[in-house]
């Protein structure tokens, strides 16, 4: 698997520096009268340690390089009943299109990002209890939801689907895991320098971005579900996060602030999650409430609420019919605030000596990337082009970059009429996109 290659690479490139430091004064003192051929290995290995290091070249080639994995559940099959108006194809198809087109470019393009395809896992009782109601969860898990329970949420239960929410959670867990162990592991690597002059590498240090080719379960409640959504990935995902890596209280973050400066492993204190689907992320709206580590930002159709509107962090709602040059000024100008602007006064950081506001950046962003936006959707009803799907990627993607934030993605709504391409051909453009992002970024490029 790929993680384990680079915690492989990671120990092998401090194991090699470790010998290459004691191996020439271990080797003459055993082979003192030997051959020719001892004078050139020996040569080879005093030439590594003055010149520039292989070991370090390896390291910046590593740091250098975006991790892309990309986390996929479509080897879960759930037999809907005929008609039903899920488009439960949409994975597999999505899927393959984005596989293909990665296959496709040449050896030099794809090693310009480290990008693997994985099977999502499945979520765990106790991931999935850091949100919902153990006892919701058990029942769910055991079949005992009631007949309207299901119509709400939409499916009909069978163990099939029971596998398939459990990977809809778990590669989202995953997913957000996976990108934030990476960084961890480059920032220790960059910081643990003795050197300024290897301070350059953490330029592009937080390019550490995954996707989840399914997710977006965000009609998920704490005790109940809705819209297709029986528990919210993402909600689980960051909660999981805040379990194992949220920063210490605010006293103990005030005694350990010269700790932190001198570069001791980031912890996570604040999550944003930017969600662009044309309904509302209703479900994190209420799972967050109150919970000031976790921002919620849903820009929405304002005709597109099939239950009670909840309240968001930042609500933006849009009108019917809105088009390209509407949707994407908004989104820019929202994201701008967001930005330069907290959320509310206690997130103020002010410097005395400046006397100006500084904002506390995000250390991790969720983007529920929802397709259904798109102009030939079944459901949605915005008026959005392909172009104007990708551009609004590109905005997405240009902000995470600018906060240096990990950046996790899934894919949200998407809900074809009878003509499935367009809506396919957009929720493969958002992973696509992404990964040719990083690639224009890669230091190898």
């Amino acid at each position: 698997m790929f993680t384990a290659h680079h915690s492989c690479m990671s120990m092998g490139i401090r194991r090699g520096l470790c010998f290459v430091s004691i191996a020439p004064t271990a080797y003459f003192f055993r082979t003192r009268n030997s051959s020719l051929q001892r004078s050139k290995f020996a040569t080879t290995l005093i030439h590594s340690l003055n010149s520039a290091s292989y070991f370090e070249s390896e390291e910046k080639e590593f740091i250098g390089t975006p991790f892309f994995p990309i986390y996929y559940n479509d080897v879960y099959e759930v037999d809907l009943p005929p008609g039903h108006r899920f488009p439960m194809g949409k994975y597999r198809e999505v899927r393959k299109a984005l596989q293909s087109k990665i296959e496709a470019l040449s050896q030099d393009e794809r090693s310009r990002v480290n990008c693997e395809f994985r099977v999502s896992p499945l979520a765990t009782l106790d991931q999935l209890i850091t949100t919902h109601d153990e006892h919701y969860v058990q029942r769910y898990l055991d079949g005992k939801m009631t007949g309207v329970e299901n119509r709400n949420i939409g499916f009909p239960w069978s163990l099939q689907h029971v596998n398939r929410t459990l990977s809809s959670v778990g590669g989202t867990v995953a997913a957000a895991l996976s990108v934030w162990e990476e960084y961890c592991k480059r920032h220790e690597l960059v910081h643990n320098r003795k050197s300024n002059r290897h301070q350059h590498l953490d330029e592009n240090m937080h390019l550490c971005w995954s996707a989840h080719v399914a997710g977006g379960t965000h009609h998920a409640f704490k005790d109940y579900g809705e819209g297709f959504c029986i528990f919210s990935d993402i909600a689980v995902a960051a909660n999981v996060l805040l379990q194992k890596y949220s920063a210490p209280t605010l006293l103990q973050e005030s005694q350990n602030h010269t700790q932190q400066n001198r570069h001791s492993n980031p912890v996570i204190r604040r999550i944003l999650i930017i969600d662009l689907d044309v309904h509302q992320g209703n479900g994190n709206a209420v799972l967050f409430q109150g919970e000031e580590r976790v921002k919620t930002f849903s820009m929405q159709c304002k005709a597109n609420y099939f239950s009670k509107k909840e309240q968001s962090d930042l609500d933006i709602d849009l009108p019917v019919g809105c088009r390209d040059e509407t949707y994407l000024s908004t989104l820019r100008f929202w994201l701008k605030n967001i930005e330069k602007h907290p959320f509310d006064k206690e997130d103020c950081q002010i410097d005395e000596s400046e006397s100006t506001t500084k904002r506390k950046i995000f250390d991790i962003i969720f983007f529920q990337a929802g397709v259904d936006i798109h102009k030939d959707d079944r459901l949605g009803r915005l008026s959005i082009s392909s172009g104007g799907i990708s551009r609004r990627n590109q905005i997405v993607f240009e902000f995470a970059h600018r906060m240096k934030a990990p950046l996790v993605i899934c894919m949200g709504g998407g809900y074809p009429r009878d003509e499935w391409d367009p809506i396919l051909k957009a929720h493969t453009n958002v992973y696509w996109e992404a990964h040719q992002f990083l690639s224009s970024l890669s230091k190898g490029n």
